[in-house]
């Protein structure tokens, strides 16, 4: 298994680096300076690390790289914009704690089914330390947090939004499916020239002509696209119609996957999409489970043994026909359902710790759950009843927000960051 385990964490995988390379034989040449940022340098080797890296990725893929001044080009501005915000993150106090980093490695080990030692061992195998991976991370969770800080927090929903929204054709559209897609940007200055304009439509146009003539996509990303994703082959991952900018949001209902939309001029240049897949559409339904429970908690005056056998003598008597709610509101140390005799009412599994929802999938409706124990004690369940219930309504408002604040989250992104290259001071040195 390869460092494709490591990219952008969004989505837990890494996507850049500073990274200084590994140190090569005595006769390397010295370290120098690729390109000064700021306060800040981009070292040669950062840059050939980064290099290598996605070269690797690109041939992983299995797909022609772009030519080598573009790929280069494309490198270098990754690794400038990412200087440029860790610059903002020191400035800001960001910082990413050892705990909070460790925490993100398990559960990248962890979501790729490998123990630390086979996740240390999958990145030797691809030329990383496990410090090397750290580092990167580290750096990718900063850059994240200062993005949320910078970006998201001045982002506002209001609930008139949320209600337009839903009212609208395309609100009610766009939540019946999500799409996968990809997308060349071509970038068109803010204050563009007449000939800035022509040069752009140029390469437009060329870029559409080699898709007509069965260029790949993605290479095709990777040597015009301007989009941060353009090392990915553009690649977006899953959108809903309505984080997108007009008039994609209304035109890939209408797609096949596959399919290249005509490209649109936005607030970032000139964009094209391309459609990888599509899913979703169906009613939401929640699971529920009317359950009752009595809870037993040890103490001071009752250690675990005794309250363990406790548990055990109430689960006989309910079997022998006692009262489930009068045992409950004389034993139960619940106290928001004792008095209730134990009623839980209706009540979302998700929101129920492992061990009492997994016992509460093994109880047939009707029937006890035999004593076990959880964080809070010892527990004697019944299970009531079971239903679905569509949740369609409240389901789609909190859609609707996080759909809402993720268009506006993607355009002030790419706004911000070519805001913050733009007063950036960047002098890149010969390559």
């Amino acid at each position: 298994m390869k460092t494709m385990l490591i990219k952008p964490l969004s989505a837990l995988i890494l996507a850049s680096s500073l990274l200084v390379g590994n140190l090569y034989a005595a006769e390397q040449p010295l370290d120098r300076v690729a390109a000064i940022v700021d306060n800040d340098v981009v070292m040669y080797s950062q840059y050939q690390t980064r290099l290598k890296e996605v070269q690797q990725t690109i041939a992983k893929r299995g797909v022609q790289a772009p030519a080598e001044d573009v790929l280069r080009q494309q490198v270098m501005e990754r690794l400038i914009l990412d200087a440029i915000q860790l610059q903002i993150a020191e400035r800001s106090g960001i910082r990413v704690s050892d705990e909070e980093l460790n925490a993100s490695m398990a559960t990248i080990a962890e979501r790729n089914g490998l123990t630390q030692q086979e996740f240390a061992q999958a990145l030797a195998a691809d030329g990383l330390t496990l410090q090397d991976a750290q580092e990167q991370i580290r750096q990718e969770m900063i850059i994240s947090r200062v993005r949320q800080y910078r970006v998201a927090e001045r982002i506002q929903v209001t609930d008139q939004e949320v209600q337009n929204f839903l009212a609208s054709d395309l609100g009610k559209m766009q939540l019946a499916e999500e799409y996968q897609l990809a997308n060349i940007l071509i970038p068109v200055p803010d204050a563009a020239t007449n000939d800035d304009l022509d040069k752009a439509q140029k390469t437009v146009a060329s870029v559409v002509k080699q898709l007509e003539q069965g260029a790949d996509f993605a290479q095709l990303a990777m040597t015009y696209s301007a989009s941060e994703n353009a090392l990915e082959g553009g690649e977006m991952g899953w959108r809903k119609a309505a984080q997108l900018p007009p008039p994609f949001d209304r035109l890939l209902g209408g797609m096949s996957i596959g399919q290249v939309t005509e490209p649109a001029r936005t607030a970032g240049g000139i964009i094209m999409l391309k459609l990888l897949d599509k899913r979703g559409g169906d009613v939401m339904y929640r699971d529920e489970v009317h359950v009752r429970h009595i809870l037993l908690k040890p103490s001071e005056i009752r250690s675990p043994e005794a309250t363990q056998k406790l548990a055990q003598r109430l689960y006989e008597r309910l079997r022998n026909g006692e009262d489930f709610a009068a045992l409950a509101k004389q034993f139960s140390e619940d106290p928001g359902s004792a008095l209730n005799g134990g009623d839980l009412n209706w009540i979302d599994p998700s929101s129920l710790v492992p061990v009492f929802r997994e016992e509460m999938a093994r109880t047939e409706i009707g029937q006890l759950s035999k004593p076990f124990e959880s964080q809070f004690g010892w527990h004697v369940l019944q299970v009531l009843d079971r239903r679905s219930t569509d949740s369609s309504a409240q389901m789609r408002e909190q859609q609707a927000v996080s759909l809402l604040r993720n268009r506006k989250y993607d355009e002030e992104l790419q706004t911000w960051l070519r805001q913050i290259r733009d007063e950036a001071y960047v002098e890149i040195k010969n390559l």
